[in-house]
């Protein structure tokens, strides 16, 4: 008797999809962990801020879920090459794969509650984090609880700078917040798109002309941070960065009721504060910094 070759093959795919099930599960099971406890704690943006370690919390949950799935593509193209490869010059296509209705209708339903699970999850951190960096313009959906100090950035090609309402609206070159105290940011630009984007804090905030944008942020301990441009705003948008430092409380007390007294003479002659400026002689249009400053060309 003939022996039945649809049978032998059918079983040596499964025998095959078992091994591959078998050395997928094994893999997740030690590198999901790994990258929750060992990669996890490194991942950006840090933990300078409430912000940044919600943001870092997202990419460890993302990171974990992800493995699996680079994992089972990875596991099936070696298995593939080590066992399957074609020897000589045959170059024929190998046997279809029919009649696996459940498996795709698995795949694809396991497939489907993932992404929609992680969408739902995506959506409520970004509103949910204190509105930093969601748009929401001067009504963010979730905005601090308690008390906070206003602290304005503006935008301009191809400079921050920053004011604060609550000392004399002095403005700086810098930008200085104290630890353990809530931060409202009011970003602005006076000429062109922009975006406010201080790395370590986890906070991303678009600088529309004409538009006050809030965001909030809570940082833990002092630290430097970086703040730098991220939306492409001109010539010179690459070299758009500003130093940003976070101070103990009396720390910081002290450095801006001194920079108030220093800055005096100066902030008199800046605009009156406000949540947004005109783009005229009274604040962008290449005047609002004298003309040493490069304008676009």
């Amino acid at each position: 008797m003939a022996p039945d070759t649809g049978r032998t093959e059918e079983r040596s795919g499964r025998a095959d999809g078992v091994r591959i099930l078998v050395i997928w599960l094994i893999l997740s099971a030690i590198c999901m962990p790994l990258v929750w406890f060992v990669w996890g704690p490194h991942l950006p943006p840090g933990g300078l801020s409430d912000q940044a370690a919600g943001q870092r919390f997202d990419n460890k949950v993302l990171g974990t879920v992800a493995t699996p799935v680079v994992l089972l593509v990875c596991t099936f193209i070696i298995y593939a090459l080590v066992n399957w490869r074609q020897d000589g010059d045959d170059i024929e296509d190998g046997p279809y794969i029919t009649n696996k209705v459940r498996w795709s209708g698995w795949w694809v339903g396991i497939t489907t509650v993932t992404v929609l699970c992680l969408a739902v999850f995506g959506t409520y951190e970004l509103e949910n984090n204190n509105g930093a960096g969601s748009g929401s313009g001067p009504s963010p959906l979730f905005a601090a609880s308690g008390p906070y100090l206003p602290v304005q950035v503006i935008a301009q090609q191809w400079r921050f700078t920053f004011r604060y309402p609550t000392y004399g609206g002095m403005e700086t070159t810098s930008l200085m917040i104290p630890a353990g105290q809530e931060i409202q940011f009011n970003v602005t630009s006076l000429d062109v798109i922009h975006s406010f984007w201080a790395y370590q804090l986890g906070v991303k905030a678009d600088a529309n002309p004409g538009v006050n944008n809030v965001a909030f942020v809570k940082a833990y301990h002092p630290g430097k941070f970086n703040v730098m441009c991220a939306e492409l705003c001109g010539l010179w948008h690459g070299a758009m960065t500003a130093d940003g430092q976070v101070m103990t409380k009396a720390d910081f007390v002290a450095w801006a009721n001194r920079t108030e007294a220093q800055e005096a003479p100066v902030t008199k002659l800046l605009p009156k504060y406000s949540t947004v400026y005109a783009p005229d002689e009274t604040g962008a249009g290449g005047t609002y910094y004298g003309p040493q400053y490069p304008v676009n060309p």
